[in-house]
C-alpha cells in the first residue's frame, strides 16, 4: 500500500501574498501591520502613568473591529557593532586604546555568548474582511476573459485596501494619545516580520527577497 505524501510546509501557512504592503490571506481576508514605539510606563510619574491608562482604554473604546498586538522578541546581532570596534582599533594611533578596545571586544563577546541580549518590537494587526459581492458571486458561476477577470480583481483589491488603509489610519491616531507612535509596514518589512516568524531558528541568517 502506497504511503500518503506528507503535505508541503507552505501548505500549512495561511498567507497568500504581501501586496503594498497588505498582507492577503488564502481565506480571501487582509490584513495591516503597524510598527508602535514603547513607552517605559515604570519610569513615568503617577499622573503620567494615570493619562496613558485612559488614554489606552479611550483608544480601545474607539475601534468597532477586533486588533492583535504581537510582541517580537529577538536576539540582538552584536556582530556589525564588534566590527566596527575592530575597525577603530586598527586606527588608533597609541598601543594603549588598541589594547583597551581589544579587551572591551572580547568583553561584549564573553558577555553576548553567556547572556541572551534580546530587542523587542511591537505591533499592531488590523484586519479586514471583505463581504461577498454579487460580482464576484456571479463571477464564480460565469468567468470572462482573464484580462478582465484581472482587470476587476485589481480594482476589488484597491477597494479593499482603501478600507483597510482608514482602519490602519484610525487605529495610529488614536495611539497619538497614548505617546505611542504608530507606522505601517511596507510589502518588504512584513515580508521580512513573516519570514522571521516562521523561521525562528534562522534570526541571524540574512533575507534574500528575489525580485
Amino acid at each position: 500500500m502506497a504511503q500518503a505524501s506528507a503535505p508541503a510546509t507552505q501548505s500549512f501557512v495561511p498567507v497568500k501574498e504581501v501586496r503594498n504592503g497588505i498582507i492577503i490571506l488564502k481565506d480571501g481576508s487582509y490584513r495591516g501591520l503597524l510598527m508602535c514605539s514603547s513607552v517605559n510606563f515604570a519610569l513615568k510619574s503617577a499622573d503620567e502613568q494615570r493619562a496613558i491608562t485612559l488614554g489606552f482604554q479611550n483608544f480601545l473604546n474607539t475601534l468597532d473591529f477586533s486588533i492583535q498586538i504581537v510582541v517580537n522578541s529577538r536576539k540582538m546581532d552584536l556582530r556589525p557593532y564588534l566590527a566596527l570596534l575592530q575597525e577603530k582599533a586598527t586606527v588608533q594611533r597609541t598601543e594603549l586604546m588598541k589594547i583597551q578596545l581589544r579587551e572591551y571586544v572580547e568583553f561584549v563577546k564573553t558577555f553576548a555568548d553567556q547572556t541572551n541580549i534580546m530587542t523587542k518590537s511591537f505591533y499592531i494587526v488590523v484586519p479586514f474582511t471583505p463581504a461577498v459581492s454579487t460580482a464576484s458571486v456571479t463571477g464564480f458561476f460565469k468567468r470572462g476573459s482573464s484580462t478582465e477577470t484581472s482587470a476587476a480583481e485589481q480594482t476589488s483589491f484597491e477597494e479593499h485596501r482603501l478600507q483597510l488603509e482608514q482602519r490602519l489610519t484610525l487605529v495610529a491616531t488614536s495611539l497619538a494619545g497614548t505617546g505611542v507612535r504608530a507606522a505601517p509596514l511596507g510589502t518588504e518589512e512584513a515580508i521580512e516580520l513573516l519570514y522571521r516568524s516562521f523561521n525562528p531558528g534562522e534570526l541571524e541568517n540574512p533575507i534574500r527577497i528575489e525580485a
